[in-house]
């Protein structure tokens, strides 16, 4: 069996993890990405870039799997053409697809956990392109991924207990699930080498609520935190203003913050014939968050 894998968007944070976990494996990839997104630290065997897929074609029958992470990650400012979504996840994803889908054994993409909720552009173009997809592929599902070098969410509420503001919003009690990086890399192994076909939710076992982030890092830092529950109708009317005046916080920001976002990934588990996720979620969130505070100590 071949032990070769290609990685679409192979140096996005996924796809520079990914590479690391299966090279440490006994693999070895090829990466498929822009030009300017080399990176000599990752141990890719060969570069390919979308403008020389003609360089990549001859080569196609030699990977075990195509792991497709190329996409347009959601804005959160809100200021893309609607319709480039759908350019790049709809249509790259089809193009990537066709070429390969007859040489290569297996077709891993990765969607998101918003098809199941949301109707932004983004969430609607990985929903065609899944559509598209079909049973032809592996679809992964994810809940917000999190690990080691990652940028987003977790890093600005890092930013704001740094402060040592008090969390106003405590008396939410909210739960979202995550999935950190080790068990992203673990699921993807484990499905090149018996994986079949079909839609699979990715996520730890256990989901968190914001209070309990809070509170893991003010840990990290060393410190108390300080959770404030002031009632519900009081922040809801506090958003009602925010909505007014154009301030931070608005009745969209408070329900973001307050969702609850929790994912069953009971079929994932059962697929592999897992009992539990290799890495238990509270350990994961802590190896995030112990890596937020080594870098800046740097």
């Amino acid at each position: 069996m071949s032990t070769l894998i290609l990685i679409t968007g192979a140096y996005g944070f996924v796809g520079k993890n990914l590479c690391q976990y299966l090279v440490a494996n006994g693999y070895q990839c090829d990466a498929l990405d822009l030009a300017e997104s080399v990176c000599d630290a990752v141990p890719y065997r060969h570069h390919y870039t979308w403008d020389n897929l003609d360089l990549l074609l001859p080569h196609l029958k030699k990977y075990a799997a195509i792991i497709h992470l190329a996409g347009k990650a959601h804005d959160l400012k809100n200021v893309s053409d609607p319709q480039s979504y759908f350019d790049i996840n709809v249509g790259l994803t089809k193009k990537i697809f066709d070429l390969t889908h007859q040489q290569v054994a297996k077709f891993i993409y990765f969607s998101t956990s918003k098809v199941l909720d949301s109707t932004t552009p983004y969430a609607e173009s990985k929903r065609e392109a899944e559509h598209y997809l079909a049973d032809q592929a592996i679809i992964l599902r994810p809940a917000m991924i999190h690990g080691p070098g990652n940028k987003g969410n977790l890093n600005l509420l890092w930013k704001i207990t740094q402060y040592h503001f008090p969390w106003p919003l405590a008396a939410f009690e909210n739960k979202r699930s995550f999935a950190s990086i080790d068990n992203i890399c673990a699921v993807v192994l484990a499905l090149i080498q018996r994986g079949k076909n079909g839609i699979y939710t990715v996520a730890d076992d256990t989901p968190l609520s914001t209070n309990q982030i809070i509170q893991m890092m003010a840990s990290v830092q060393g410190r108390k935190a300080h959770l404030w529950r002031i009632p519900k109708a009081i922040m809801r009317w506090c958003s009602k203003v925010g909505d007014l005046f154009h301030l931070p916080l608005n009745s969209e920001r408070l329900h973001k913050l307050t969702e609850d976002s929790l994912l069953d990934n009971t079929l994932l588990k059962k697929h592999l014939n897992w009992d539990t996720m290799p890495i238990d979620a509270i350990n994961g969130m802590f190896k995030t968050l112990q890596s937020f505070k080594s870098g800046e100590s740097r």
